[in-house]
């Protein structure tokens, strides 16, 4: 296993001091035996790394100090990933194909071409509300938010033009992309995390020394549990309140799964009395109205990630159906109050014994 550059090695390891369990930002109540309880105190190590611009860490249980290496390793292995599927850097091999596909097929990596494949099948499942192929409304909106003014219809409809994986062929045979519209712009931000942390998860267990149980994030939007912590059968995660973010709706127990939420609650603008979220309709170039937010548990991270931005395009009644069509996916969606400050989770395919509310922040049907 490669040693981590010195300055590299130095940052993850300013991370060890140990957290206790008990703190307010890592856990709260869970559900044990039908009891409201709170879980022992226990101990973790956590490396953390500023990788895709948001803070990723493994967070283990105390163990043998091979683990260490390993998560290091893994977080290494971010790194990496970052140098070949970023596009805010011209030198990555996605920048290439954003700037090259249009006039002929470009040939990638076996884990580029992958990534690709599977943004491609949950596009098609999800009828275009995930489309990574959107980076022209993305920087149409951007740059009208830049200038203090809305994109009007006739902007949006020549971003439309240029945007949609309708338009990315990708040739198997010789792993290649083409791009059949020029000005398509690959963006890997619904799933790049959810990517990153799958193979940090997969090089986690490829060792004899790694940790049997962790829980890993990106930006902790993305989550990605392993194992069970201080006695229990998974990893306590909290649910934000969209509404009054230093405040949680509960807390579920995550196990040997991965979870995402999709919201607008902080990325957001205003502009002549009305609120603009982050999140754009790949089908209208809008961004989405009437969504709080929308968090998935899926067996994958890089799943969980993409259908969180899709089922909160999709609004309540469209995700519900949609989600109850995937195998071991279940999500938590919160659409805007109709009144009060209570929110009213709508729960699908989650056992509700993995989840504890806190009463004073929902509305129960």
């Amino acid at each position: 296993m490669p040693d981590p550059p010195p300055s590299s090695r130095r940052d993850l390891f300013s991370a060890l001091n140990p957290v206790r369990a008990s703190r307010k930002r890592d856990f709260d109540a869970i559900s044990v035996a039908g009891l409201r309880i709170q879980p022992a105190a226990g101990i973790t190590v956590r490396l953390s790394a500023r990788v895709m611009a948001c803070d990723f860490a493994v967070i283990m249980n105390p163990g043998p100090t091979e683990q260490i290496e390993v998560a290091s390793a893994a977080l290494e292995l971010v790194h990496a990933i970052e140098g070949w599927l970023s596009i805010y850097r011209e030198s990555s091999e996605l920048s290439a194909v954003n700037q090259t596909a249009a006039v002929g097929p470009v040939h990638v990596r076996r884990e580029l071409f992958e990534l690709l494949q599977k943004a491609a099948e949950i596009h098609m499942r999800t009828d275009g509300a995930f489309d990574l192929a959107t980076g022209s409304l993305t920087r149409l909106w951007r740059a009208c938010r830049r200038d203090h003014r809305i994109p009007v219809q006739i902007e949006i409809d020549a971003a439309l033009n240029q945007a949609g994986l309708k338009y990315v062929d990708l040739h198997v045979d010789s792993q290649t992309v083409a791009f059949r519209q020029s000005g398509i712009v690959l963006d890997p931000g619904a799933i790049g995390k959810g990517y990153a942390l799958d193979e940090a998860k997969d090089w986690l267990g490829r060792f004899e020394h790694g940790p049997d149980s962790f829980l890993l994030h990106g930006g902790h939007s993305s989550l990605l549990a392993r194992g069970g912590h201080n006695g229990h059968s998974g990893w306590p995660v909290g649910i934000g309140n969209p509404l009054f973010t230093e405040k949680r709706l509960g807390t579920l127990l995550l196990c040997d799964q991965a979870m995402a939420t999709s919201g607008s609650n902080i990325q957001f603008f205003r502009h002549e009395g009305k609120r603009y979220g982050h999140i754009l309709d790949p089908r209208t170039g809008w961004p989405v109205d009437g969504m709080l937010s929308a968090t998935v548990l899926a067996p994958s991270a890089a799943l969980a990630d993409a259908l969180s931005t899709a089922f909160f395009v999709m609004g309540v009644e469209k995700a519900q159906r949609s989600c109850e069509n995937w195998a071991d996916v279940g999500v938590i969606l919160l659409p805007f109050p109709d009144k009060g400050n209570k929110v009213q989770p709508t729960v699908v395919n989650i056992p509700e014994e993995l989840i504890v509310w806190d009463e004073d922040q929902i509305m129960r049907p």
